[in-house]
C-alpha cells in the first residue's frame, strides 16, 4: 500500500513538473521567458512551448494594434492663439525584448504612459511651428503625418511601433470662447456695415443716373413736342390763311359762330358787354334780315 501512494506521488509530481513546462502562444500574443528576472526566451510564433519549470515563468503581451487616446492638451500656436488639441494613437509592440527593458514590469499601461508623453511633446513641437489657421483648416494631413513620423522615431526606443496619429478635436479653451466670439461678431458687423455703404453708394449712382435718364428723356419729349406743336400751329395757320383768302366774308361768319359755340354753353350763360359790340354783328344782321 505504501509503495503504491508512493508511486502515485510520483506520477502526481512528474505530471505538475511536466504542465509547468509547458506553456501555448497564442497568435495575438507574444511571449518571453524569464529566470530569475533575466530574458530567457522569446516565443513570438504561435504554438507549444517548453520551459524549465519552477524556475521559469512566461510574461505575455498582447501584440494586437493597441488605441491610446490622449488627455486635452493645450498647445501654443506661432500666432499666440491657445488652442486645446485632442488626438488619438494606434500602436502596436514591434521588439517585445526591448518593449520589456523599456518599460519593466508596468506592461501596457507603463507604455500608455510614455507613449502619451511622447505625443503630447511631439504635437506641442509640430503645432507650436505652424499658425492656428493651419490648424483649424481642412488640410491638416501633412501635420498629422509629420507628428506621426516623429513619435515614430522617439517610439523606438520603447520597442513600439507607431501605426497612425489623428487629431481628434482642435478648439479653443474655454475662458477664450467668449472673447473670440465677440471679436467675431464685431469682424461680421464690420462687413455688415461696409456691404451696407457699398451698397448706398450703388443705390446713389443707380438713383442718380435714371434721374438723368428721366431729365433726358422728359426733355427730349418736351423737344420733339414743341416741334410738333408748330408744325401744327403752322399747318393750323396755312390753313386759316388759306380759308382767309378764299373766302374772307364766310371765314369771319365761320370764326364767329365757333366764338358763339364756344361762349353760349351751358344753361345759364350771362354775358355782359354793351349792345353795340362787334361780338353780335353777325346776331344783328341775321336780325334785321328777319325784320325782328
Amino acid at each position: 500500500m505504501s509503495k503504491a501512494y508512493i508511486l502515485l506521488g510520483v506520477l502526481f509530481g512528474a505530471a505538475v513538473v511536466g504542465l509547468s513546462s509547458i506553456y501555448i502562444v497564442e497568435e495575438r500574443e507574444k511571449a518571453l521567458v524569464l529566470q530569475f528576472g533575466q530574458i530567457k526566451a522569446v516565443k513570438e510564433a504561435p504554438g507549444l512551448s517548453f520551459k524549465m519549470p519552477f524556475i521559469q515563468n512566461v510574461v505575455r503581451y498582447d501584440d494586437r494594434i493597441q488605441a491610446l487616446d490622449t488627455q486635452p492638451l493645450e498647445v501654443t500656436p506661432l500666432d499666440d492663439r491657445r488652442l486645446v488639441v485632442d488626438a488619438f494613437a494606434r500602436w502596436r509592440i514591434s521588439d517585445v525584448v526591448r518593449f520589456r527593458q523599456a518599460v519593466g514590469v508596468g506592461g501596457i499601461a507603463q507604455a500608455e504612459t510614455r507613449m502619451e508623453r511622447i505625443l503630447n511633446a511631439q504635437l506641442r513641437e509640430v503645432l507650436g511651428a505652424v499658425t492656428s489657421n493651419a490648424i483649424l483648416s481642412e488640410n491638416r494631413v501633412e501635420l498629422m503625418n509629420n507628428i506621426r513620423d516623429a513619435a515614430i522615431v522617439d517610439a523606438r526606443a520603447l520597442g513600439v511601433e507607431v501605426i497612425d496619429v489623428r487629431i481628434k478635436r482642435v478648439e479653443l479653451p474655454a475662458q477664450n470662447l467668449a472673447a473670440t466670439f465677440e471679436r467675431m461678431e464685431a469682424e461680421r458687423q464690420r462687413e455688415a456695415a461696409d456691404e451696407r455703404a457699398r451698397g448706398q453708394e450703388a443705390a446713389q449712382r443707380v438713383r442718380a443716373q435714371a434721374d438723368r435718364t428721366a431729365v433726358e428723356l422728359v426733355s427730349e419729349a418736351q423737344r420733339e413736342a414743341e416741334i410738333i406743336r408748330g408744325q401744327a400751329d403752322a399747318e393750323r395757320n396755312g390753313i386759316y390763311a388759306e380759308a382767309y383768302g378764299r373766302d374772307q366774308e364766310f371765314f369771319n361768319f365761320y370764326r364767329s359762330l365757333s366764338a358763339y359755340e364756344q361762349a353760349l354753353q351751358g344753361q345759364t350763360s350771362t354775358m355782359v358787354m354793351s349792345p353795340d359790340s362787334e361780338f353780335f354783328d353777325y346776331f344783328r344782321s341775321e336780325t334785321g334780315a328777319s325784320g325782328n
